[in-house]
């Protein structure tokens, strides 16, 4: 399965970037993530609960970061097991350019499955990865710059918090 997508982030691109290496902020992208550990450099470990049509299980797998062009662009992989329901690997390469308004983010997404997952049959594991990485992306720009409706409906001049910001001032 392939798809490749973009949102408009309103955050300047190096936030954005941060953003993109932030244990943190990947967890909380990450639909079904209940634990991720670990940096950049290193790699990340996540716990990941999700049901695709009828299989339920707990993924354990490891994120790393490559082909890294500091502030432009990325290439997220990972890799999860999930036991008797089979295993589930993809990646996603990023790019970020500025726009008006802020940093457009740019990604492609590669995802595979085996196991019982693949039993389902592609459309079903299509539909749920574009449905993954769409959710993924979207809630990664919602902790960047705050839910759109709060940036569309903040004051002239006034500053919404983002990842950063509500990281700060807790």
């Amino acid at each position: 399965m392939n798809l490749s997508d973009s949102k408009l982030i309103a955050a300047d691109r190096n936030e954005v970037w941060q953003a993109l290496l932030s244990a943190e902020v990947l967890q909380q992208c990450v639909p079904g993530c209940k634990e991720m550990s670990g940096s950049p450099e290193e790699g990340f470990e996540a716990t990941v609960v999700q049901k695709v049509g009828p299989v339920k299980a707990t993924f354990k797998g490891a994120v790393t970061l490559s082909d890294i062009v500091e502030g432009e662009s990325l290439t997220l992989s990972g890799e999860g097991k999930g036991g008797a329901a089979g295993f589930a690997k993809g990646g996603a390469k990023v790019v970020l350019t500025d726009e008006e308004g802020g940093t457009l983010l740019s990604y492609d997404v590669e995802a595979k499955v085996g196991g019982k997952l693949a039993q389902l049959g592609s459309r079903i594991i299509d539909g749920f990865a574009k449905k993954m990485a769409d959710q993924f992306f979207e809630e990664f720009r919602n902790a960047v710059q705050g839910p759109l409706e709060e940036v569309e409906g903040s004051e002239e001049g006034e500053k919404k918090k983002g990842w950063l910001g509500r990281l700060v001032s807790n």
